[in-house]
């Protein structure tokens, strides 16, 4: 299928592995030039190298930590008109409420909130003026179906997909719009912190952690970050202008809800 967005510029977060890296190379397989960003620089290099072996785009890597004002700056000056911009950040880690204080709060707002929407403030405004737009942000099957030990990523992402069903009413008569991609239970670094968390808490072992969390799952099997990248890059086409404001799960059918 081509999305005709071909020669466009998509800034992807959090893209050496995972979800992002997923992304990456369903941009790239359109035809799509990237800046992907990573704290690792040895992993974003990989990444990079795997997707210039599958794609003839150009690939830009900005290692830096997205969540901070500095890393966003370098991310930003890498490529002067974004067209597509691809948040994602980790995700806090997992706990019990009762051990969280005020700092835990607050990092974990300013990496899952705070950090997308200033880089949703500093691209808006030139896809506006240029007529096209596609910000999608990454962030978690929590915010329809909380998941008690990620009350952190619960609060923080909820919070953010506040903000975003404001926004992209707004600017969606400029062909900009703004979606948010929830992901399940996905084979990734993400699905092991889950898996140990349950240990924790239950004292199971890791096996039958992820027997727990896979039975959870209608789909009986972890989803792919090649699957997702996929529903990213269509969102992203061109043609997916009348899309906006909406929060697609991709969970395999654990949402249990009559209306998505």
């Amino acid at each position: 299928m081509n999305l005709n967005i071909a020669g466009r510029t998509a800034l992807i977060c959090g893209a050496s592995k995972g979800l992002g890296l997923g992304c990456a190379l369903a941009l790239a397989g359109e035809g799509v030039n990237l800046v992907i960003t990573a704290r690792g620089e040895e992993a974003l290099e990989a990444a990079a190298h795997n997707i210039r072996t599958r794609a003839n785009v150009t690939v830009a890597t900005v290692a830096c930590d997205i969540t901070t004002a500095e890393g966003r700056e370098l991310a930003l000056n890498a490529a002067p008109e974004i067209d597509i911009l691809v948040t994602n950040a980790g995700g806090p880690p997992p706990g019990e409420f009762r051990d969280w204080r005020r700092d835990d709060w607050i990092k974990a707002v300013d990496s899952n909130m705070i950090a997308p929407i200033e880089l949703i403030r500093q691209t808006v405004d030139g896809m506006i003026a240029r007529g096209f737009g596609r910000i999608i942000n990454i962030t978690s099957s929590a915010v329809k179906a909380p998941i008690a030990f990620l009350g952190l990523s619960n609060g923080a992402r909820t919070g953010l997909t506040g903000f975003v069903a404001g926004l992209s009413r707004q600017v969606v008569k400029h062909n900009v719009t703004i979606n948010n991609l929830l992901p399940g239970y996905h084979a990734t670094d993400r699905l092991g912190a889950a898996a140990k968390a349950i240990v924790k808490n239950t004292g199971s072992s890791l096996e039958d952690a992820e027997k727990t969390l896979l039975g959870q799952i209608p789909a009986g099997r972890f989803g792919s970050p090649d699957e997702f990248g996929l529903a990213c890059a269509f969102l992203c086409g061109a043609g997916a202008g009348f899309i906006t404001g909406q929060n697609l799960m991709l969970d395999g059918g654990a949402y249990g809800g009559t209306f998505g």
